[in-house]
């Protein structure tokens, strides 16, 4: 080989090496922004803010959270997949990002070609809520009353395809019920249409639900987790009261686009797992129900195709389409 070619395909590297280094230092450069697909006042709004306050320290930038709700999330992911891929525009997604694929067959991106993970957040229960008027005091109080007059019950969510529609649907599927879905833009409208007795139930992140449930505005059936939660150790899960596999982990997370360099991912991860071992913040989420849900990137990417492929599996079962 040319000893003069060598020299250049050596200064190349070291230049590269020096690139990528620089960029990794640089990074980030101005505020960081995290798109949130739901409102103000959801579960995935709630921990979204509480960590990024911390992240925003080891960052050295501001964090702000901006929430774009609609059609289960997807517009908001949309506007991420296709927007700057530099690391400062991040999509803070919830687990019903795993079933939007098989809900919207038209999406104008790919969930995981035109995205990637950074790292899981935390993982939240959602809480089974009914209004304390409609006299159910039980999960079985609620499946005998829907399977009574089927079809004739109805279930508010923050939208479809979000976390609060699938926990649903995977409960009413196993459940064996028949009920009418009734999708809000997010879960404060969902859980005021509950309380103002219209919508009969919702999966309602705990996050969310608990002030109202100990004022009393909000009755606790079940959680969806496999395990009680800790802020309601005498609500059962939805497995202990009665039916089987219909657990489900309310999870949220970072995705960036798929073209962010790879040092501000790592970067973004790296921050992110040293916020969520800050205890201050683990207490904070402690009392939210939530808990820190750490991965390396590359394994919350192997994570998501795995829910893919399970959302997919349970949206047909359930035969989910958008509405």
């Amino acid at each position: 080989m040319d000893p003069s070619f060598t020299r250049r395909l050596l200064l190349a590297a070291g230049l590269g090496a020096v690139a990528l280094g620089a960029s990794a230092q640089g990074f980030p450069s101005k505020p960081i922004k995290l798109i949130v697909p739901f409102s103000a006042g959801s579960g995935t709004d709630i921990a979204a803010r509480a960590v990024g306050e911390v992240m925003a320290k080891g960052l050295g930038q501001p964090v702000i959270v901006e929430n774009r709700p609609g059609a289960g999330g997807t517009i908001a992911a949309a506007a991420v997949a296709k927007g700057e891929a530099d690391g400062h525009t991040i999509l803070v997604p919830s687990s019903g990002h795993a079933a939007n694929p098989s809900i919207y067959p038209n999406l104008s991106y790919d969930t995981l070609k035109d995205l990637t993970g950074v790292t899981p957040l935390v993982a939240l229960p959602n809480v089974l809520v009914v209004n304390p008027a409609k006299g159910w005091k039980s999960v079985a109080d609620l499946v005998a009353a829907a399977k009574a007059k089927p079809g004739t019950l109805n279930y508010a969510s923050a939208g479809v395809g979000s976390a609060t529609h699938f926990n649903a649907e995977k409960f009413r599927v196993q459940a064996g019920l028949q009920a009418v879905h009734v999708p809000f833009k997010g879960t404060p409208e969902a859980m005021s249409d509950v309380i103002g007795g219209r919508s009969d139930w919702f999966f309602a992140p705990l996050s969310s639900a608990l002030p109202l449930i100990r004022d009393g505005k909000l009755q606790a059936l079940a959680v969806s987790t496999a395990k009680r939660s800790a802020q309601l150790p005498d609500v059962p899960t939805t497995v202990e009261a009665g039916v089987p596999g219909s657990d489900y982990t309310f999870w949220v997370a970072l995705v960036v686009p798929a073209a962010t360099p790879a040092a501000a991912v790592a970067r973004l991860q790296q921050e992110a797992a040293k916020a969520l071992a800050t205890p201050e913040l683990v207490e904070r989420l402690a009392k939210l129900g939530a808990e820190p849900m750490v991965m390396q990137s590359a394994e919350f990417n192997a994570f998501l195709r795995t829910e893919v492929e399970t959302a997919a599996r349970i949206v047909k079962a359930a035969d989910l389409k958008a509405q």
